[in-house]
């Protein structure tokens, strides 16, 4: 294994940010590269964990001379945002100077372009650089992997229609209870790279066989546990197995067995007025149309003091605030619904 670092200079004298590369040769030239990050949003730590076992198990596969492609892991892709703070409390999803999203606002830009990330960077603001950097790094292999997580959730992925179901190794590999289609239209990390590779011709590729770029959102914020880890670490061990990254004698999992569902089919319950959230269902339930999932208690001890929540459709609950006030339009749940939602929703993410 070989460690380098990603230097970016700070936006103020006597700042350098120092971002840790892990690197494993491969000895198989024609064999899949993989570049893997965690903790883009830098309070999403899942990942980080799950990166540190994979790592002892790569090194174990290197010792055997059983890596066969070139691996690129980024254990704690965000300095910036680690080092951010308010009241105590880690800010590691905005950039308290720009206030964007660390995770958006990736340069989309054609797989030729690729050099041309790296000009000018003088000019640019240290978390510009940065995303820059990353980006720059992960094209340079074929299958790309952005773990993050959400608040309480289940295991999922947002994976571009572009490689699916192609990707359905990657599901079963790390065990996930359900799938967000995406549609490619937004400038997060993951979609960045798929532009990339679309954009590698002279016309939009429709679909990329043999690539991959796909976010993982490993449970939620408070699932960072060594035996969980473990878990995940030997299931991405094995998805590289099945790719030819490297070379392992475990089988393969079972097929994927949950819902694959476009992001038009999720719904985002949001609360039409502020109060105390009371939850009546929890992530994993099963829920029909009309089922109640929160009341909201808006003037409590009041005898008209509530607002019910609804199901709009039937579906799967794969995400729920931990938060247990709500401010009017917060986001309270995801539910994979089986049909398009009536709500409106934009090309790209679900939520800034």
């Amino acid at each position: 294994m070989q460690i380098s670092e990603i230097v970016i200079a700070g936006d103020t004298q006597g700042i350098d940010w120092r971002v840790p590369v892990l690197q494993f040769d491969g000895k198989d030239e024609a064999a899949p590269s993989v570049y893997i990050q965690a903790a883009l949003h830098a309070n999403e730590l899942p990942g980080t964990a799950l990166l540190h076992f994979l790592c002892e198990r790569l090194r174990r596969a290197e010792a055997a001379g059983d890596i066969l492609g070139d691996i690129t892991v980024v254990p704690q892709a965000n300095p910036i945002g680690a080092a951010q703070a308010h009241f105590g409390g880690m800010q590691g999803r905005f950039d308290l100077g720009s206030r964007t999203n660390f995770n958006r606002d990736f340069p989309l830009v054609g797989l030729g372009e690729r050099q041309t990330l790296l000009d000018g960077l003088e000019a640019l603001t240290a978390i510009d650089r940065l995303k820059r950097h990353l980006l720059h790094t992960a094209l340079g292999a074929d299958l790309v992997l952005d773990l993050h997580c959400d608040d309480e959730s289940l295991q999922y992925a947002y994976i571009d229609e572009a490689f699916w179901p192609e990707a359905a190794d990657l599901a079963a590999a790390l065990g996930l209870e359900t799938v967000f289609l995406a549609d490619g239209e937004s400038s997060a990390f993951e979609e960045a790279v798929g532009h990339a590779w679309k954009y590698a011709g002279e016309e939009k590729a429709a679909r990329l066989p043999g690539r991959l770029s796909a976010t993982l959102e490993l449970r939620g914020t408070r699932d960072v546990y060594p035996a969980m880890a473990q878990r995940d670490a030997d299931g991405l061990f094995e998805f590289l197995g099945v790719r030819g990254v490297v070379r392992s004698d475990a089988g393969q999992r079972g097929p994927f067995a949950g819902p694959a569902v476009p992001l038009d089919n999720v719904e985002m319950i949001r609360t039409p007025v502020s109060g105390t959230v009371l939850f009546h269902r929890d992530i994993g339930d099963t829920v029909e149309a009309g089922d109640l999932l929160a009341t909201i208690l808006t003037a409590p001890g009041m005898e008209a003091g509530t607002v019910e929540l609804r199901a709009p459709q039937s579906g799967l609950i794969v995400t729920r605030s931990s938060a247990r006030f709500a401010r009017r339009s917060d986001s309270l749940m995801k539910i994979a619904g089986s049909t398009k939602t009536a709500g409106a929703r934009k090309p790209g993410t679900l939520e800034v």
